[in-house]
Order: structure tokens, then sequence, then C-alpha cells
């Protein structure tokens, strides 16, 4: 899903956690090689973080990849992706097929530019999980994310925002700055975000900062929880 990302591979696996593959067949399951280089480098994070039980949210979970793969890792979690995609919630039903894991729920129509869709969601979630959302969406699918979160947040639990940032202002490298371009170039609604913005409203809705993770092919985890 993230064009950037497929410029530049990162193929470095861990041994602790592996990408769960079930073999390809003829069903609705689609392929992300995006979401198979980041999977592990975000449940690395995710592992440091998450309980042994409760229910964590994923937003705009896409091809399902990632749920699965977080599913199979922390087993006493139950997860619950969605997507405002029709195609999107296929295949991610599709993958939970495949795999067998009774611990996801079906895959939910949420989109977070709607004014109260965390009313659709449990309270109390231990995790909320977006990954390569807020490039390629309006701005308002950030403001939403951060509001929804502050509301369903469980008091201990944590919002995980995955990929492509400036900091202060500036783009890491010419190819984060290019690739906010073509962004752009698609929709001007579209670009890649600022750590500072992303923290005021943050802020604002009434979550805290609690970690800037650095991430393969220069992104980056943050890791919110509520405010004090």
């Amino acid at each position: 899903m993230d064009d950037q990302q497929r410029r530049r591979p990162h193929t470095e696996r861990s041994p602790d956690f592996a990408a769960v593959d079930p073999a390809m067949g003829a069903d609705e399951r689609q392929r992300a090689p995006s979401a198979e280089r980041t999977v592990v480098p975000i449940a690395q994070v995710l592992a440091r973080y998450l309980p042994a039980a409760g229910t964590a949210l994923e937003v705009a979970s896409g091809t399902g990849q990632h749920v699965v793969t977080f599913a199979a890792n922390h087993p006493g979690i139950t997860w619950l992706p969605s997507d405002p995609s029709p195609d999107a919630r296929r295949s991610i039903a599709a993958w939970v097929r495949a795999g067998g894991h009774a611990n996801v729920l079906p895959p939910r129509d949420l989109d977070l530019t709607h004014t109260g869709w965390q009313e659709a969601v449990p309270d109390g979630l231990v995790a909320i999980l977006a990954s390569n959302l807020l490039h390629i969406s309006p701005w308002a699918a950030t403001l939403g994310l951060l509001q929804g979160a502050a509301e369903r947040l469980a008091s201990e639990g944590h919002l995980f925002i995955y990929g492509c940032l400036r900091i202060h202002g500036r783009h890491l490298t010419e190819s984060n700055a290019a690739f906010d371009a073509s962004l752009r170039a698609r929709d001007p609604r579209w670009g890649v975000r600022d750590l500072d913005d992303v923290t005021d409203a943050a802020s604002a809705a009434g979550l805290a900062l609690k970690e800037v993770v650095p991430m393969p092919a220069d992104n980056r985890l943050l890791v919110l929880a509520l405010a004090d």
C-alpha cells in the first residue's frame, strides 16, 4: 500500500516474529508487499506494550495480512479489523479463514472521517493500530482517529500509528519529499504529515506521545496513550 516502501524493500526478519503466510489459493486474499515488509518490525514494538488479554482494533486494515500475524503472535487478544473498502474487508475475512484465527472478529466498515465512528466499536480497547493511513487520507481521518482513540482506549491502552512522517517540518530524505509530492499530486488532501502537527492534534484530543520508534525505510511508529 506504501509506494515508497515498494521502492526500498526491507528484507530483514526476526526469528521471534514470523509473518503468517498461508499457502495462497483461489480465494479473495489480497497481498501487499509493503505489508509483508512492515509486519515484523511493527510486531516487535507491539510485543513491548500489549497485555496478555483484551480487545484491539486495527483501522484501515487493508489486505488483512497484518491483523492475522498480530493475532497469531497474541492469541489472548481479540482482534477487530476494519476498513471502509468492501474489497479490503473480503480480503481480510479470507485471510482470517485461511489461517483459522478464532481470535479475529469479522471486519467492520469504519470510516474515520465520519463523526462518531468510534460508537461502532467496544470501549476499553487495549490497543488501536493504524498503518500507512495518515499520508493517504484527508487530515480529517487523522483527527477522527485521535478523537476516537481518546474515547475508546482503556486507561492503560495504546494507540500505534505507523507510516512516513516529516520531523519538525523537514523530510527525513529526498525520497520522502518526492513521495510527499507524488501523494499531493494524486490527491491534494493527502500528504506526509508532520510529527508536530500529529502530536499537537493528539494533545488536543487528550492523548500523549510516549515513544517515536525509528522503522525501516525511514518510517516511524508512534506510540500514544491517554494523557495523565
